[in-house]
C-alpha cells in the first residue's frame, strides 16, 4: 500500500469517528503536476469556503502509477474516492464499464445542471460514448501546440507574428536560431502524441484503420505510411544536427522552454501554467503541417485526463458530487481554470468569460481556442484503440529509436505499426 494512500485512509477513519455529519465530505484523488496541482487546490479551497454543505478533500498521488495502485487498493477495500483523475486511454467506453465507475451522464441525469449543453462537444468528445453522452469531466483536456520565444525570434530577425505553418518553415527558423547561438533550438514533450498521433490528425490522415477505431473490429495502426516515415526521417536529421535537442515522453521538456533554455517547444496547452510567468514573451500556434499532405490543418487529437466519478455512494454523497461538478462548470470558475492552467475551456461560456488580457499575454492563444471551438463534433471524436497504454509505450520506444539513430526511420515506423497492431488485437 502506498504511503499517500495510507495517510488518506487514516484521515478518513479519524473523520469518520467524529459526530459531525455536515458538511458532506467527498474525496478527489489526482496526480496533477505541481503548477496545475496548486491551481486545483486553491479552487477547491474556494469552493469549500463559498458554501457549507459540501467539503471536498483532495489527495495527491506522486505519479499516475501510484494513483492507479492506490485506487486498486481502495476498490479492494470498498472505499474508493468519489472522483479520480484518469488519463485518456482512447477507450472511455471501456473505462465506463469498469467496476465502481459512474458515468457522468448518469450522475447529471439525477442532478441536472442548469444548462446540459454546457460541455462543448468539440473539447469533450474524447470522453463521450457513441451516443455523445459524457462519461467523465474532462477538466484537463488539452491539445498539442507549438510554443516559441518571441523575444529570441525578434533578436535573430524572425517575425514573431508569423509562426511556422509547415515543418519546413520551422526548420528554416530553427537554423536561424542555431546560427545565432541557440544551444537548444527545439524541444518536444509528449513525443508520441505530437509526432505520431497528431501528425496524422493535423495532416488529415487516419492514425488507425476503421475510422481511427471508431467503427470497431480489428484495427491497424497506420504509422508506417509515407507521411510518418518522412516526418521521422526529418526529426532524426534534426536530432543529428542539434536542431531537436530534447525529446521526452512526458512534459519534462516544458521547463527547459519556460526557463529560456530552448527556443521552440511542442507540448500540450496545459504547459501554459508553467509558461505564463516565463521571463520572455511567449507565442503559441497550432503544430505545423506538411503542405504536400494537406492544404488546411486537420483537427488535433484532444487528450489529457479527466475526473471520473465512482459508484456505490449514498444519495447524499452523489448530490454533493453533482454540486461540485456544477460549481466547476460555472462560467467564471471554468474560465479561471482555463486561464490559470492552459487546459481547454470546456464550454463556450467559459471562453467568453475569459479575461482578454490572458490572451494578450500569450499571442496566438485565442486563435488556438477559436480553431477548436469551430471544429465539428465528428472531427474531434479522436480515436478508439484497445490496449492504448501498451501502444503508447511502443510508439515512444520506436520514436526514440529513430531519433537516437538506433533504427532508420522506415524501420522504426514499420516496427511501430506492426507491434502496435498486434497489441491492439490481442496478439
Amino acid at each position: 500500500m502506498k504511503i499517500w494512500f495510507k495517510l488518506m485512509a487514516a484521515a478518513a477513519v479519524l473523520l469518520g469517528s467524529t459526530a459531525q455529519a455536515d458538511p458532506q465530505r467527498i474525496d478527489v484523488w489526482h496526480s496533477l503536476k505541481p503548477a496545475h496541482r496548486e491551481v486545483f487546490q486553491s479552487m477547491v479551497s474556494r469552493f469549500n469556503r463559498e458554501q457549507n454543505e459540501v467539503e471536498v478533500h483532495v489527495q495527491h498521488a506522486p505519479s499516475p502509477a501510484d494513483l492507479q495502485s492506490g485506487l486498486a487498493e481502495a476498490l479492494k477495500a470498498g472505499n474508493p474516492p468519489h472522483f479520480v483523475e484518469l488519463a485518456d486511454n482512447h477507450a472511455p467506453e471501456t473505462v465506463a464499464k469498469q467496476n465502481r465507475i459512474l458515468p457522468l451522464h448518469q450522475l447529471l441525469a439525477k442532478y441536472p445542471l442548469a444548462d446540459a449543453q454546457w460541455f462543448l462537444p468539440q473539447t469533450t468528445s474524447f470522453v463521450r460514448d457513441s451516443r455523445s453522452r459524457l462519461l467523465a469531466l474532462p477538466l484537463m483536456a488539452e491539445i498539442p501546440v507549438l510554443f516559441y520565444n518571441r523575444d529570441l525570434f525578434t533578436q535573430v530577425g524572425l517575425n514573431p507574428d508569423k509562426p511556422p505553418r509547415t515543418w519546413r518553415e520551422l526548420q528554416d527558423q530553427l537554423l536561424a536560431l542555431r546560427a545565432a547561438g541557440a544551444k537548444c533550438p527545439y524541444a518536444t514533450s509528449h513525443m508520441a502524441w505530437v509526432h505520431q498521433e497528431n501528425l496524422s490528425m493535423l495532416n488529415n490522415k487516419p492514425f488507425a484503420s476503421r475510422n481511427n477505431g471508431l467503427d470497431g473490429g480489428k484495427v491497424q495502426l497506420l504509422v508506417g505510411d509515407s507521411l510518418h516515415v518522412r516526418h521521422m526521417a526529418l526529426m532524426s536529421s534534426w536530432a543529428r544536427s542539434k536542431l531537436l535537442v530534447v525529446a521526452t515522453v512526458d512534459g519534462a521538456a516544458d521547463e527547459l522552454f519556460a526557463t529560456g533554455q530552448c527556443a521552440v517547444l511542442s507540448s500540450g496547452t496545459g504547459a501554459w501554467a508553467t509558461l505564463v510567468d516565463a521571463p520572455f514573451s511567449t507565442g503559441v500556434a497550432m503544430l505545423p503541417i506538411y503542405s504536400e499532405a494537406t492544404k488546411q490543418p486537420g483537427i488535433p487529437l484532444v487528450g489529457g485526463s479527466s475526473l471520473w466519478a465512482t459508484s456505490g455512494h449514498s444519495a447524499a454523497e452523489e448530490k454533493a458530487m453533482a454540486a461540485f461538478v456544477a460549481w466547476l462548470a460555472k462560467p467564471t470558475v471554468a474560465a479561471e481554470w482555463h486561464q490559470r492552467t492552459g487546459f481547454l475551456p470546456l464550454t463556450d461560456a467559459a471562453f467568453r468569460a475569459a479575461d482578454i488580457s490572458f490572451y494578450e499575454r500569450i499571442p496566438g492563444a485565442r486563435t488556438v481556442v477559436l480553431d477548436m471551438e469551430q471544429a465539428s463534433d465528428k472531427d474531434s471524436r479522436g480515436a478508439r484503440l484497445n490496449q492504448y497504454s501498451e501502444v503508447l509505450n511502443i510508439l515512444n520506444e520506436e520514436t526514440w529509436a529513430a531519433l537516437t539513430g538506433a533504427k532508420p526511420a522506415l524501420q522504426a515506423q514499420n516496427d511501430a505499426a506492426r507491434r502496435a497492431t498486434v497489441a491492439m488485437n490481442g496478439g
